[in-house]
């Protein structure tokens, strides 16, 4: 299993008067209900809030089912991998012209239509929207589709490409021309929500894709 791949390389963002500066924005907070101990010695790194119980035992980790899930999965993964200063000029419109062109890829890597991709399954983690969740405003309005009715969020999210390589590609062994590349698989563009990392999520995603594999 290589190294995961990068999203197509950004477009340039609008024009604009002055030039725009990148740096990372204030995650939102959700509310957390961690145990005495817990909050009393966070782990290292630990993210900003746990799912509560309720909402971990609901989490679905499968092959996405609507192109609305589609979607919402590539918006997560622009709001992971793209990040811009609040005053940042043209920020949305940029990561909307992102979205749209990673999500018509994404498609077409699906589809079949791109060259030495034998398969790409796309992989989500999605989680009912629940109030424990509304106060993660962004994540609930970019990160949101309805399947049957209800509302779901994507949380976690990544590809499994069954392929000769990744674009971009630096590293690892890769093989010859006569080898038979349906025994290789990679998995690209892992990401789980901010808001929600060290839950176990990215663990499951990866579970789940060996045994697709």
């Amino acid at each position: 299993m290589a190294s995961a791949s990068r999203l197509l390389p950004p477009a340039p963002p609008p024009t604009a008067p002055f030039q725009c500066q990148r740096a990372r924005l204030a995650v939102p907070r959700l509310r957390c209900r961690a145990s005495a101990a817990a909050a009393a010695s966070p782990s290292p790194g630990a993210g900003v809030a746990l799912l509560e119980r309720g909402d971990a035992a609901a989490i679905a980790v499968r092959e996405f089912v609507t192109l609305d899930e589609l979607r919402a999965a590539v918006n997560l993964r622009i709001r992971t991998f793209y990040e811009y200063a609040i005053e940042t000029c043209g920020a949305e419109d940029h990561r909307a012209a992102l979205a749209e062109r990673e999500y018509q890829a994404l498609q077409d890597r699906i589809s079949g239509k791109m060259i030495n991709f034998q398969r790409v399954s796309c992989i989500n983690g999605t989680v009912p929207l629940s109030p424990s969740l509304m106060s993660a405003g962004d994540l609930c309005s970019k990160c949101k589709f309805e399947e049957d009715g209800e509302e779901r969020l994507v949380i976690g999210s990544l590809d499994l490409n069954q392929c000769l390589w990744l674009p971009d590609e630096l590293t690892g062994n890769k093989p010859g021309v006569d080898e038979d590349y349906q025994t290789r698989a990679y998995l690209s563009n892992v990401c789980v929500a901010k808001e929600l990392q060290r839950n176990g999520l990215g663990y499951a995603l990866v579970d789940k894709s060996k045994k697709l594999a």
